[in-house]
């Protein structure tokens, strides 16, 4: 039986519930009376569940379309503005135990080179990282006991934030790696971690177990509750997200939405992130043998109804997605991007040649992060490298607080100047710097609260003058 609070994976994520939902939109597709029902519920920014969404998604009316990007996007610039928040992944390891038939990282993979970074590499990289402008990573590594214990990841972070190059530091490190026990949970909260980001692929148990056919990661049941485990383990912030293109988008989309449902029932804080990643090629790896791909129209839709349906979670889109992609989703909801990224290990320092590859998949956009926080001020958004909330421990239900009252603005507006600033004072283009101190003179005249704004115009001049690291 369904049931949210439970602690089962067969019962948050039921299978029954997301076919009887499933039928249940369909019967409603063209159920205009609801559907207006529905639209009016999310108007009040609470929210909508997976069901109420499920129908939004089932619906082809093209006003009820343009109802839902329009409701998006105002939602967005309530709750996120027009910050864009930037971050890059971190290879540390492509060593791997399971048979995973989408990723190239799978233990049957010979063409692939395995590489494991040293500190000494780390550093290497990260001080790349740092010279492009980057204050946020996420590091990566695929699942083996032996190669990439849970001491490795936790050396590998505290060598990150220990790293201070010119005037360069990661101030947040998010965590993607395999589901693992409480124990170690409170291990990478004591490092003091931000988010810990898992993708569930898919929550189609039956696909779930064909796609994962070996390794630790086939067993479902633990990988599905990992965040229950993580969030017992003390870690505040989670991340969810599924691979679209693996199953049918309409079961994905109702069951993330179910299992952020859960979080909140059973914690009090659904996710931090929601990721929207698709298939794409890779070594090894060819995403026409997945029949469940997506059009880029459809996955527009999915965005804007993730908006809608979870107001308060962060939405990540990455360099899987081009240029033109990513530009079309962007007003409906994203508040994260990645930038300039490369998902080979030890891709930054030193370009790999193609026949040393190494990479979990191929980037789609692959412009430089100068260019990206060009673009992004061309479009009339902020680049934000802004890590404060969780430095002063605004994170987990203290976060979800703010935020769901809208008040999150008031910290994270003027905080996107300031790090926008330091950007803009050590890495940026002399174009970008034009365009970015023009930006900033704008965005500094509508911050609402008088004294706010003037302590936020002190701390740019001082930004101006050498100092850095200022934040609300």
């Amino acid at each position: 039986m369904y049931d949210k609070t439970s602690l089962r994976a067969d019962d948050f994520i039921n299978h029954d519930e997301i076919v009887d939902t499933l039928k249940y939109a369909d019967a409603h597709r063209d159920d205009l009376p609801l559907i207006r029902e529905i639209l009016a519920r999310a108007r009040e920014r609470k929210g909508l569940d997976h069901r109420d969404a499920s129908v939004l998604l089932a619906c082809e009316d093209e006003e009820v379309i343009a109802e839902c990007y329009r409701l998006a996007e105002e939602i967005k610039q309530d709750y996120y503005g027009n910050r864009i928040v930037l971050f890059a992944p971190l290879y540390l390891s492509n060593y791997c135990v399971n048979g995973c038939l989408y990723c190239p990282y799978h233990s049957r993979n010979k063409n692939i080179r395995r590489v494991k970074l040293t500190q000494e590499q780390i550093r290497d990289e990260v001080i790349a990282l740092q010279d492009m402008g980057h204050k946020r990573l996420a590091i990566e590594a695929g699942e083996d006991p032996r190669m990439n214990p849970i001491e490795y990841i936790l050396e590998s972070i505290d060598t990150i934030y220990n790293i201070h190059h010119k005037n360069g530091a990661i101030r947040r490190i998010n965590v993607n790696i395999a589901a693992t026990t409480i124990e170690d949970y409170k291990k990478l909260k004591d490092a003091e971690i931000g988010t810990y980001i898992l993708f569930q692929e898919t929550y189609h148990k039956q696909s779930y177990l064909k796609l994962h056919p070996t390794g630790p990661k086939h067993d479902y049941d633990y990988h599905t509750e990992a965040m229950d485990r993580a969030m017992e383990g003390g870690i505040d912030d989670v991340g969810l997200g599924v691979l679209y293109g693996l199953e049918m988008y309409r079961y994905e989309f109702a069951g993330v939405l179910m299992h952020a449902e859960h979080l909140e029932a059973v914690h009090g804080v659904g996710p931090h992130t929601i990721s929207m990643p698709r298939v794409k090629p890779a070594d090894d790896i060819d995403p026409d043998e997945f029949d469940g791909g997506i059009s880029d129209e459809t996955f527009a839709k999915l965005c804007a109804l993730i908006r809608i349906a979870v107001p308060y979670t962060g939405m990540i889109i990455s360099t899987r997605e081009s240029q033109k992609v990513r530009e079309m989703v962007l007003p409906l909801g994203v508040s994260q991007i990645s930038g300039a990224s490369r998902t080979s290990v030890g891709g930054y320092a030193e370009e790999e040649l193609p026949e040393e590859n190494s990479a979990q998949f191929d980037v789609s956009d692959r412009r430089t992060l100068d260019e990206i926080v060009n673009w992004l001020m061309r479009l009339g958004y902020i680049p934000s490298f802004c890590t404060a909330c969780y430095r002063a421990g605004r994170t987990g239900d203290r976060f979800m607080e703010l935020c769901k009252n809208m008040q999150i603005l008031n910290c994270c507006h003027p905080n996107a100047l300031l790090t926008l600033k330091e950007y803009l004072e050590d890495y940026a283009s002399e174009d970008t710097k034009r365009i970015g101190t023009e930006l900033i003179n704008r965005e500094l005249a509508v911050i609402p609260n008088e004294n706010v704004r003037k302590k936020a115009s002190d701390y740019l001049k001082t930004i101006a003058e050498g100092g850095r690291d200022f934040r609300f």
